[in-house]
Parts: C-alpha cells; structure tokens; sequence
C-alpha cells in the first residue's frame, strides 16, 4: 500500500488526490510563513510517497487546525484532517519530531480535552510543564496574564463529558 493510499484510508472522507493544487489552502493559513513545507506542498510531498520528509517535517506539528484550508478548498479536501493523521502516523511510526516538544505539547493538549471537553488553560500548562521539564521559562508572562485577567484558574467543563470521553475511548487516545 502507497502512502498516499495509507493517508487517505485513515481521513476517510475526500481523497488527497483530488487537490489540484490552486494554492487557496496556503493562501488562506495563518501558520504557513512558519512552517518549513506549506499546507499544498505537503499534499503534493503525500501524492509522490514522501513518507520520511512529511512525518519527519515541523509542518505537520505547526498546523493549528484551524480549518481555514477546509473551507478554502475548492474540493472540499480537508487539509486539517490529513495533518491530524500525519501526526498520528508520525507518533505510531516511531519518527524522528523535528519540533521540540510538540508531542509533550499535543499529549497535554489532548489530556486537559478528555479531563473536562474543553481546553482546561491550567492543567494543559501544568501537565506540559511537567512533561516537557520546561518549568519557569515563562513564569513572568503567565502571572501577567493572570493578572490581567486573561488566564483563569478554573475553565468551564462541558456538560456531557460522557461523549467526550467515549470519543476518546473509540480512538483509543
């Protein structure tokens, strides 16, 4: 199996090949000037096999997901899923992340989503810090925040985290 064929059974919706490259994806994320490959380049890089350079790339852990590219696309590929599965691939397959650390980053974000069905702000930094072993870079910039109002100690739960977690369970994450 190619990889593109091993990319576009785990999206499952609109097949990668049918980007035909109009560059409106690009053109539209806000992450693109940052990151190494841009959103059409790491299609064209999964349609010619490119395995090692896209799982290896900063690209794919840069993407915010957004979904600005989604709704950009002509052909309704959706850019935003296909990043999510590179990730997924890159972490099961054993590569080299080229972003230090983003998968401490992804883990807690993913955490603090499956603790409460919203991003709970301080316990994704506090389990990030503590993953990352990062403690005090940026002490002074979040007691700012707090101050100003802008970080809470407490964040909304959702209210059927019941469907959250269940989610979480089907994906075995």
């Amino acid at each position: 199996m190619t990889f593109l064929e091993k990319v576009n059974e785990r999206i499952n919706e609109v097949p990668i090949q049918r980007c035909y490259h109009c560059r409106k994806c690009t053109a539209g994320c806000p992450m693109a000037e940052i990151m190494e490959y841009n959103p059409n380049k790491i299609i064209k890089m999964v349609q010619l096999g490119m395995e090692k350079a896209v799982l290896e790339s900063k690209t794919i852990w840069l993407c915010a997901s957004c979904e600005t590219c989604v709704t950009r696309c002509p052909n309704e590929v959706d850019i935003a899923r296909m990043m999510d599965v590179l990730r997924e691939m890159a972490l099961e397959g054993g590569s080299r992340i080229a972003e230090k650390n983003v998968v401490q980053f992804h883990e807690s974000f993913l955490s603090s989503i499956k603790f409460g069905g919203r991003i709970n702000e301080p316990l994704m930094m506090v389990l990030y810090k503590l993953k990352s072993g990062d403690l005090f870079s940026d002490v002074v910039m979040g007691v700012g925040m707090f101050l100003k109002g802008k970080l809470s100690l407490v964040s909304p739960r959702t209210k059927d985290i019941s469907a959250v977690r269940n989610i979480f369970s089907k994906t075995k994450s």
